[in-house]
């Protein structure tokens, strides 16, 4: 199978044509193994779901990262107040005053990923109107730097800095979930596709057992009609080609089943294949293989997605633990600030005021905060220190089960492998069997009834070699994915961009 490259989320895959769309009812359909899996890449609807996690998670980091954009702010503000003349109580008149100003300011403002604050600002204010000395015109503005930085608590790590590093964890394991899904979708692939094989061998078996029950059943009409053998015999034979055919239409009904659940694996319109016959077009074989329990387990313990899930997970929450450490620490800030002031009799003095650093300001210090208590941070701390506690007893635990799956796949690899050998013979020896009886009972010296039995024995043996070899395919694909290496051995690369 040629390399499966999953680029972008998506899938460039020499994928087989969808024919499943336009083929006609009852028309069959060839299918090698590798034609399945591909299809299923890029039609089957769990792995285009899990696809879109890497996605999701990496806007998600995006947007962590917005923490950093600088936020602007401006306003234009006109206000005005008049108070009217009148007489005070010693009698003497005082005229009305009309007070209206114009004001505008700007600012920008942000956080650095070292925990720095700063704000750069400016306003500019113009004031006039009429008061008892005439009118007036004032204008006033300045330009301002502020600038923060944390020394102890949200130092090292801030609630910006906590969200952008679980955000790209989180990217990692939607990454090994993602991977974890197409693992699973080939070697349920794989198996039924291995249990597709079986079912239309069955229904051979069962096939070929109806036709020798009804061969029987007419040679035992002739002796019967002949007088070599009591009608109870042809009684035994018909009712042995009623079970028969019971036993094929059983075997047809398993076929369609287990048709219906490949075509759930490779596609994403089930109606589409409505009518179609799935052919596969390979063979159950038996290769034999070397099992090495060490390697497997160095396998298993390095390449699983689960695994790697959990450590990250592990990683995610030591991230955790140490912004809950830096919280317990007091609020400990470097402040500073510096500005420009100027005035004149308008926007324009002002402006020029400004520029000329007529009343320059500055400012440096420190600020200390500390809470009565901590409860809440100390608490935290706690609690996922705990968590982290349990996490890695968790990820000792998978570790563990790993292994026992690993060292039971193999076992069962192993013991599936010799009971294809065994169940050849036996079917093998069973047929001899039965000829041997068949002869006998054409030498007069069997009865039906033993044919039948020795015929029984032939099918049940012919149908558990095909069953020894289907469960044997299905352990190797139970191991791979055990040890993580479905991908491996299907040459396929997961690759998210």
């Amino acid at each position: 199978m040629h390399v499966t490259r999953l680029v972008g989320l998506g899938l460039t895959l020499g994928t087989v044509a969808m024919a499943g769309a336009t083929d006609g009812p009852g028309q069959m359909r060839p299918l090698s193994l590798s034609d399945c899996i591909q299809m299923a890449l890029a039609h089957n609807l769990d792995v285009q779901i899990q696809r879109l996690g890497p996605e999701l998670a990496g806007l998600s980091l995006s947007g962590a990262y917005g923490a950093y954009d600088p936020n602007f702010t401006a306003s234009a503000v006109r206000a005005s107040s008049s108070v009217p003349g009148g007489v005070d109580e010693q009698g003497r008149l005082f005229p009305s005053t009309v007070n209206e100003s114009d004001r505008f300011s700007a600012g920008i403002s942000g956080l650095t990923p070292t925990g720095f604050g700063y704000q750069i600002s400016g306003d500019l204010a113009d004031n006039y109107g009429q008061n008892a000395f005439g009118a007036f015109e004032r204008g006033q503005g300045s330009v301002n730097l502020r600038m923060s930085q944390p020394l102890l608590k949200n130092f090292w790590i801030d609630g910006a800095r906590l969200n952008i590093r679980v955000n790209k964890n989180n990217l990692k394991i939607s990454e090994l979930t993602f991977e974890q899904q197409v693992m699973n979708t080939v070697a349920a692939v794989q198996q039924a596709y291995y249990s597709l094989i079986a079912a239309r061998e069955t229904v051979k078996v069962q096939e070929k057992a109806l036709e020798l029950a009804e061969q029987l059943l007419r040679e035992n009409k002739k002796r019967v009609e002949v007088g070599v053998l009591a009608p109870l015999d042809e009684k035994q034979a018909e009712s042995q080609v009623a079970a028969s055919r019971a036993d094929l239409l059983g075997a047809q009904s398993n076929l369609r089943i287990s048709e219906t659940r490949l075509k759930n694996l490779l596609t994403d319109e089930f109606s589409a294949w409505q009518g179609v016959s799935l052919e596969p077009s390979e063979r159950l074989e038996a290769p034999a293989q070397v099992f090495h329990l060490q390697d497997s387990w160095s396998k298993g313990l390095s390449l699983r997605p689960d695994l790697l899930q959990a450590r990250l997970d592990l990683e995610r929450r030591n991230i955790i633990l140490r912004y809950d450490k830096n919280q317990l620490f007091p609020q400990l800030d470097l402040v500073g600030s510096y500005g420009l002031g100027g005035a004149g009799e308008e926007f324009s003095g002002t402006l020029a005021g400004i520029s000329r650093r007529d009343s320059p300001t500055y400012s440096y210090g420190i600020t200390f905060s500390i809470p009565l208590s901590r409860r809440t941070a100390r608490t935290n701390y706690r609690t996922h220190k705990t968590e982290l506690e349990r996490a890695l007893l968790q990820l000792k635990k998978l570790e563990q089960g790993i292994m026992v799956e690993v060292a039971d796949a193999i076992a069962q690899a192993q013991t599936s492998f010799e009971r294809v050998k065994a169940t050849e013979e036996a079917m093998l020896y069973a047929v001899q069997a039965y000829e041997a009886e068949v002869k006998k009972l054409e030498n007069g010296k069997s009865t039906s009834f033993q044919v039948l039995q020795f015929q029984r024995d032939v099918t049940l043996r012919r149908s558990q070699a095909i069953s020894a070899l289907s469960d044997y395919n299905a352990a190797l694909a139970r191991l791979a994915l055990s040890e993580g290496t479905t991908l491996v051995q299907n040459n396929i690369t997961v690759e998210v961009k």
